[in-house]
């Protein structure tokens, strides 16, 4: 047999030869001039994890690795290892949505017009903006007759930086057609619990401080208003989102979150207040609150679901206010998508999607405490 790789250990005849996912022991015939750090090619027999009377067929001397380089940190640091994972991730993600009869899409990168997100500003582009989100697109393709798509995708947001942010990251985005936040919940149940067993051996997350988080589906449910009823003293947070959003905000990191990231178990929060909403449709029982979800793992913030808003009218209204809350932010105030809501004009079919961040959930499997442990290139290191 023959392999490649960078002598990470020598020890007389007993070498160790490593790349970034994975080491093999090899025992040379005889002794031979290398170093460690030198790249090899060598030939011998293997038995079990060992390759015996080895020969080195080509040695590329090198100088020791730099404690910062990219050897360090693929090989060294495991963020290699991480890589292999993570390919895992995508396979088995990918695996799952298509046995579920969905469609792989791509959507552009660079846009003309991004969300209107509030709390998400975007990255200008030659004319254009990197993508914050593919759910316009995505949308527009439920409304021209494709019933479920998915896609794994780049997205890009200014100013995000920290453990659990990077300005660019991957996304894992689907829609049903034809289908409630019910449907989506119980995919995202399915796909948590699939990665994580294929990362970790079971159902199981393992948090940065050791603690375990027991992802076996179903996950509970508590609603906002319950969840601050409980863990803020608000008797109403419905009411205190409309009279005072920044109190409603404040509380929810301050008080409800904390509480959340004390579970051992994930937790679906729901039914957020209308104001609110998002992209998400109003709660026909109760329009005071909207079909929004996220999925909190471990206090991880993983994604962020709809029954999605499909009237064109309620939707203009909502860009155009959220435009004029851009502007009294001083926040640039993007232009509203005409594409998008055309689309909207022509029928967009009742649905659910969900957006889930893939880094965090590669991240909750392996224990890493930021999701730049799970990146080929994050932003440092572009």
């Amino acid at each position: 047999m023959e392999l490649g790789g960078r002598i990470s250990r020598a020890r007389g005849t007993e070498l160790l030869v490593s790349d970034a996912l994975a080491s093999v022991s090899v025992s040379l015939r005889a002794p031979a001039p290398v170093s460690e750090g030198d790249l090899v090619i060598v030939t011998g027999r293997l038995a079990g994890a060992r390759l015996l009377d080895a020969v080195i067929r080509e040695r590329f001397p090198c100088p020791s690795p730099r404690g910062d380089g990219e050897v360090a940190r693929l090989a060294w640091q495991g963020v290699g290892r991480h890589l292999g994972l993570r390919a895992a991730a995508f396979e088995t993600i990918r695996e799952y949505f298509a046995a579920a009869g969905f469609l792989e899409v791509d959507t552009p990168i660079r846009v003309r017009t991004p969300g209107l997100d509030l709390h998400v500003d975007a990255l200008e582009a030659e004319g254009g903006y990197l993508s914050t989100s593919p759910e316009f697109q995505m949308k527009r393709l439920l409304v021209g007759g494709i019933p479920r798509c998915f896609q794994l995708v780049h997205c890009f947001r200014k100013d995000e930086h920290g453990p659990l942010h990077e300005p660019e990251f991957c996304m894992l985005e689907w829609y049903r057609a034809f289908s409630g936040v019910e449907a989506v919940m119980a995919d995202t149940e399915i796909v948590v619990e699939r990665v994580l067993t294929r990362l970790a051996g079971r159902p199981r997350a393992r948090l940065p401080d050791g603690r375990p988080i027991d992802a076996r589906a179903p996950f509970a449910r508590l609603t906002v208003r319950d969840a601050f009823r409980r863990h803020a003293g608000v008797a109403d947070a419905v009411d205190l989102a409309a009279s005072d959003e920044d109190r409603f905000f404040q509380l929810l990191v301050d008080r409800v979150e904390p509480a959340l990231a004390r579970r051992r178990r994930p937790l679906f929060l729901t039914d957020y207040p209308a104001t609110q909403a998002s992209l998400a449709r109003r709660t026909p029982s109760d329009p005071s609150v909207a079909e929004r979800f996220e999925l909190y793992v471990g206090g991880v913030e993983l994604c962020n679901g709809f029954g999605e808003l499909t009237c064109p009218i309620e939707q203009r209204a909502r860009f155009v206010a959220d435009q004029r809350a851009r502007r009294r932010q001083r926040r640039p105030a993007y232009a509203l998508d005409p594409r998008f809501l055309a689309a909207l004009d022509e029928g967009m079919p009742p649905a659910g999607g969900n957006a889930l961040g893939v880094d965090r959930l590669v991240a909750l499997a392996l224990g890493a405490p930021a999701i730049r442990d799970t990146l080929a290139f994050p932003w440092s290191w572009v």
